[in-house]
């Protein structure tokens, strides 16, 4: 006996993958670790006035949480291949739902960022170790569609949290938002833990190998880093949409309030919508059709956004969620077919730079509005949907 911790290895994927219990869990927790990670992002106007700050200083309470996914991701990966991957899903989750509690308290923007900071350390246990879980257990012909029901929850949770804030914020204030938002974690976390089925084909890897070599294994796969790069610029524009967005429809014409500004984010479900399609198109034509595809339709969607009418910037922000959310599943299924054997670890290092794009995508186009406005922003969006299209091309 060598000392590894050994369980016993299923001959083929289980049936048990396909079961509803698999993919009602993999739905709660894509939408309770998603369901806080953005829901600022409607209150943005509201804090620029309460906390008397500028865009780009305001824009830093969905930059924390970002930053935090990107810095913890790959750590989350490395414990999960050590210690399993449903005692640390369902500790993240639990996780989350305090620190969003914890939000509510926060009596100044540091303070507010800073317990923004503290959901976001959570969020990998949750998302990057999902992504390992249901490459190790979905049957292979479905993990493009085991995978969509996931990115299909993170979807509507997002939604949810954004929709949420913007109508319980000025009902009963920012603070009890937060509140409700934990709460709702919570339940999530606790269900996950009830209806998530044990790992069948989980092996562990031993305490002592070395964490960082299959990091630098990883960086070395061309594969993986390509769709590191595609997740990362993912994120990085849709952030940036969605987070400026709102100051743009918040100041003239449109003179939208936070109730009003949550609404917009309505066009999330239609990325719901398109995700279990997406994920069939995955399995039938492959990642790098999808996703080439999918690239076209946020982009469309993005230069429609010009167009001086809300119902023409509603349009365009939902075709580029559709977009977006179709090129999650193929580049997460992706990481999941490429990601070899130390799968947890490839999938936290694929979250870490996803969010390094979402926290770039948070700040930058600051830089953009602060001088030419929403048609900056458009352009930014626009060049890094170009340049993740050619990273796919070359090298998927």
């Amino acid at each position: 006996m060598d000392g590894r911790p050994r369980t016993v290895r299923a001959p083929d994927r289980p049936a048990a993958a396909a079961r509803p219990a698999l993919r009602l869990a993999l739905f709660l927790i894509g939408f309770g670790s998603y369901l806080n990670l953005n829901a600022v992002q409607p209150l943005l106007p509201l804090f620029r006035q309460v906390f008397q700050v500028s865009e780009v200083q305001a824009s830093l309470t969905v930059a924390a949480s970002a930053l935090a996914v990107a810095l913890t991701a790959p750590l989350a990966g490395i414990v999960a291949d050590v210690l399993g991957r449903k005692r640390i899903i369902v500790t993240a989750m639990l996780g989350i739902a305090v620190a969003t509690a914890l939000t509510a308290t926060a009596a100044t923007l540091r303070q507010l960022i800073a317990w923004r900071f503290l959901q976001g350390i959570f969020v990998p246990g949750a998302a990057a170790v999902v992504l390992a879980y249901v490459g190790e257990e979905a049957p292979i012909d479905m993990v493009g569609r085991t995978m969509a029901t996931y990115v299909t929850a993170t979807v509507i949770g997002g939604f949810a949290g954004r929709f949420l804030n913007g109508l319980a914020a000025p009902l009963w204030g920012w603070r009890a938002a937060f509140l409700l938002l934990g709460a709702t974690t919570f339940v999530s976390g606790i269900a996950t833990g009830w209806r998530l089925p044990p790992s069948s084909r989980f092996v562990p890897r031993r305490a002592g190998e070395p964490a960082f070599g299959a990091l630098l294994m990883h960086l070395r796969n061309r594969q993986l880093v390509s769709a590191y790069l595609v997740g990362a610029f993912l994120l990085l524009a849709q952030v940036s949409t969605f987070t400026y967005v709102n100051f743009y429809l918040a100041d003239p014409p449109f003179r939208l309030g936070p109730t009003a500004l949550s609404n917009i984010f309505w066009v999330y479900l239609l990325g719901a919508a398109v995700t279990p399609t997406a994920g069939r198109l995955v399995d039938r034509l492959g990642q790098r059709a999808t996703v080439l595809g999918a690239i076209g339709v946020s982009a469309l969607g993005m230069l429609t956004t010009l167009i001086p009418l809300l119902a023409a910037v509603v349009l365009g922000l939902a075709l580029l969620a559709a977009g977006v959310f179709a090129c999650q599943a193929a580049a997460q299924s992706h990481v999941g077919a490429v990601g070899g054997k130390a799968r947890s670890s490839a999938a936290g290092l694929y979250i870490s730079l996803f969010y390094l794009g979402g926290t770039l995508g948070s700040i930058v186009p600051g830089l953009f509005w602060s001088v030419t406005g929403w048609p900056g922003c458009v352009a930014f969006v626009v060049a890094v949907q170009l340049l993740t299209a050619a990273i796919v091309l070359l090298n998927w």
